[in-house]
Formats: C-alpha cells, sequence, structure tokens
C-alpha cells in the first residue's frame, strides 16, 4: 500500500489540502489523486473519508486538526478502525509513532523557521522514520533540496504554495510533490 501511495502523488504531485468541508467535491472532481482533508469533526470523518475514496483517491486525516476526538492512542486506533484513511498526518511524533506501530501510513509535518527546527526535523525524521514528512512553509526550494539530500523518505512541499512555478520549483529541488489550499492550482496534471 506504501508504494501505491507514493506511485500516486509520483502520478500527479499536486496534492489538495481542503481546508473547508464545502470545497471537497471541487477536490473529488478535479484532477488530484491525493486528497489531505484538514477539516474533518468525529460525525462527518468517515462520510468525508468514504467519499473520497470512492471517487478512487487517497485520504489523508490530519489528526492535529481533527474536532471532537481527543489525541490519545485510543483516538489514533479510532480513526484507523472506524474511520479508515489511507493515511494520517500530524505534527506530533508521538501520534506518528502509534499509527506507524498500527501499520498505518503517516505524514509527518514540519514548520522549518531556523537551523534548529531544521536539525530537529532531521533527528526526529531518523528517529521516528514516518513514511514521508511534509515540509512547511513549502516555498523554499533550496531548504527542500537539502533536507532531500539529506533524508531518504519522500518530502511534500506545502503551505504558501500559491502558483504552478511554486510546484515546478519544489519538485524541482526533490520534493515528491506540494499540497496546497488553492483550488485552481488542483487541475494541474
Amino acid at each position: 500500500m506504501k508504494d501505491a501511495i507514493i506511485d500516486r502523488i509520483e502520478l500527479n504531485p499536486v496534492i489538495a489540502a481542503v481546508q473547508n468541508v464545502e470545497d471537497l467535491d471541487t477536490a473529488i472532481k478535479s484532477q488530484v489523486n491525493t486528497i489531505f482533508l484538514l477539516c474533518a469533526d468525529i460525525f462527518n470523518a468517515k462520510s468525508l473519508v468514504k467519499k473520497i475514496k470512492s471517487a478512487d483517491k487517497s485520504a489523508f486525516i490530519h489528526i492535529d486538526f481533527l474536532e471532537g476526538i481527543g489525541k490519545d492512542t485510543k483516538a489514533i486506533d479510532y480513526i484507523i478502525q472506524m474511520i479508515e484513511p489511507d493515511g494520517v498526518i500530524s505534527t506530533k511524533s508521538s501520534h506518528i509513532k502509534i499509527a506507524k506501530e498500527r501499520g498505518m501510513f503517516t505524514i509527518q509535518r514540519f514548520f522549518l523557521v531556523d537551523n534548529k527546527s531544521y536539525e530537529m526535523t532531521i533527528r526526529s525524521v531518523k528517529t521516528i522514520q514516518p513514511d514521508m514528512i511534509e515540509i512547511m512553509p513549502g516555498v523554499m526550494p533550496r531548504v527542500i533540496r537539502r533536507i532531500t539530500e539529506q533524508l531518504t523518505i519522500p518530502v511534500i512541499a506545502g503551505g504558501l504554495i500559491r502558483s504552478k512555478q511554486d510546484i515546478m520549483d519544489a519538485l524541482k529541488a526533490g520534493a515528491l510533490g506540494a499540497s496546497t489550499g488553492k483550488m485552481d492550482l488542483w487541475e494541474l496534471e
């Protein structure tokens, strides 16, 4: 399954980062293969994931943004067993570790603001070993290149992606894909 997810992103590196439930239909109708669900709650998460998967797209739930549910081990078990996403996203190493132990595809999100956060990212990835990482903001091609040279884990560029050129720059720097909430970019092939 891990290879299939990576293959889908390689096939179409634009990832729809859906921040409002109202935008989900646009993402589903678009050409993207992968959807990051950043706006779900305990009542709608299962139906939203089912809707995404029914459209033959990969569904990832951002655990940190899932409303109405705790963030402990049982909550992660519930997400995996009851909501059944293709993978989970989190900024928290403990969440990624638990989900990975449960066999779930994991994407750990890192915000890079200085050299200290960069070094912490490298250490954390080597320790936790998520399946993929998302670097934010994604408009830092030189930093993305440095990370992809240091790590073998696939990298997604995310945050502040506003143009086709931003996506192309991230891909040229070594990112596997780019996540964006800008709907007009979801149509890119």
